[in-house]
């Protein structure tokens, strides 16, 4: 009995193991680096792998156009049983079996004959009535096996220009993945420095209300002297709530920054090892730009791909040859006497479109006007991204001069609230223009975090742009 008891609880202790294993939450990435979030984002991020997926469709389309100029080869098996006159005979003539009886030999010679002895009937149905074996045959099986292949010979340059065409979209599909790469290796790099300013954030909020709180403990010990009113003390108390409701925010920010990250790189993500470097700002070289944007390879791209339309409609003006060859053998049994029944054909077919309605004309022309739409719009491209670096290199350069007018304005902030507040211990100050200074304090430093955001948004973009996404 005491086995039995000890094997139950046992068995209970490890089910409630069990239990409580399952209950326990997931715990997600602890003190994770930037360099590793990229590679998890590079491996596991939703709409890279979506991305990937289309250049493997990209892949196989160019493929499939590549296999149309190998031409196309068939076996095909028959097995049909017929007594229609002309299957029979047919069937008959294609396994080399047709004889003069089939077309009613015996009939016509009997005839013949009962003609010869002055039967004028016979001599009548010897020429005009329809012989019976030929007309009304025996039902006859038949099974033929036939090899086919049909090859383009000449087509005016169209599937080649189909199979560039595929490749180019093919290619533009790899830079479209790159593309949106970059976008992600922004998102994931800027995450982490908006956690590490938020996390700045909250240390100078906690500092600021730690500095509230030992106002609040001057406030309360003057009121026991008789120096300060309850207004003064609510004052403060006021003035802290706001500041926590301020933490409060950047801890819901924080959180929500978290949460994206975790989207991000498709796994969950408690803390990171924070950044406290600023991000430098990239050398720019005009000719680089140019050579490494994305967009603008992706224009270039396109315009060789209508180059390569003009052609591919010019072509419609051309003649196409195609040839074709065919091996086959058939009986009344399947693959009976094979090759003594066999037999091919094989020829060439020539087709030139002279008439159309002046639609391959239309069409040619429209490419043509595509072409020249995609060359400027490669021109525009050009001029379009090198514009947008230099406005956003003078952003940057702008966000830094806050960025140093604000930390030097927080500097003064905080000195002058320590000012003001051994000015209210000897009576000088009122609580009031204390609180005055102290807002002025929270109100620099939220200023300050915002300029450093979009400083370093901006360097990110800057980055994007020149295709510098490996090193952001």
């Amino acid at each position: 009995m005491g086995i039995k008891k000890s094997l139950v609880f046992f068995i209970l202790l490890l089910m409630s193991q069990s239990m409580a294993q399952a209950e326990e939450p997931n715990q997600g990435l602890e003190n994770l680096s930037l360099d590793q979030a990229l590679e998890l984002m590079k491996k596991d991020n939703l709409e890279l792998k979506i991305s990937k997926f289309n250049e493997q469709i990209k892949e196989y389309e160019a493929n499939v156009a590549k296999g149309y100029a190998y031409g196309k080869a068939d076996v095909t098996f028959q097995a049909v049983r017929s007594n229609s006159a002309g299957n029979v005979f047919g069937f008959k003539l294609e396994s080399r079996e047709a004889d003069f009886g089939d077309f009613g030999a015996e009939e016509f010679m009997n005839n013949m004959g009962a003609c010869q002895q002055g039967d004028m009937t016979a001599c009548n149905n010897m020429y005009n009535k329809p012989p019976d074996e030929l007309n009304n045959p025996d039902a006859r099986n038949h099974f033929q096996t036939k090899f086919t292949y049909m090859t383009p010979i000449y087509t005016g340059g169209k599937l080649q220009q189909y199979r560039k065409i595929t490749k180019a979209l093919e290619v533009m599909s790899k830079l479209d993945t790159k593309k949106l790469l970059n976008e992600k290796i922004f998102q994931t790099t800027k995450t982490f420095y908006d956690i590490s300013l938020v996390d700045e954030y909250v240390t100078n909020l906690s500092s600021i209300i730690s500095n509230i709180d030992r106002l609040e403990e001057i406030v309360a010990s003057m009121r026991e002297e008789g120096y300060a009113k309850e207004v003064d003390q609510l004052e403060v108390q006021a003035r802290k709530a706001e500041a926590q409701s301020m933490l409060n925010q950047a801890e819901f920010n924080r959180k929500l920054a978290y949460q994206y990250l975790s989207f991000l790189i498709n796994q969950d993500v408690t803390s990171i090892q924070t950044i406290d470097n600023t991000p430098p700002i990239p050398n720019i070289e005009k000719e680089k730009i140019q050579e490494n944007n994305i967009d603008i390879q992706k224009a270039k791209l396109g315009s060789k791909i209508t180059d390569m339309n003009v052609r591919l409609n010019k072509s419609s003006f051309l003649p196409e040859v195609g040839g074709f060859a065919e091996y086959s053998s058939a009986d009344d049994k399947p693959f009976n006497e094979f090759f003594d029944k066999d037999s091919y054909t094989f020829g060439v077919q020539a087709k030139w479109n002279i008439f159309n309605g002046n639609i391959d004309k239309s069409n040619l022309e429209k490419a043509k006007v595509e072409r020249l739409k995609v060359q400027e719009q490669v021109n525009l491209a050009k001029k379009g991204i090198y514009l947008k670096v230099k406005k956003t290199l003078t952003e940057i350069k702008s966000k830094e001069a806050d960025i140093q007018s604000l930390e030097k304005q927080l500097e003064f902030a905080q000195k002058v609230y320590e000012n003001y507040k051994e000015q209210y211990k000897e009576g000088v100050k009122s609580i009031s223009d204390v609180l005055i200074k102290q807002s002025k304090e929270l109100e620099v430093l939220l200023k300050l975090l915002t300029a450093k955001n979009a400083r370093n948004t901006k360097v990110f973009e800057l980055k994007s742009i020149i295709n510098e996404g490996e090193n952001i």
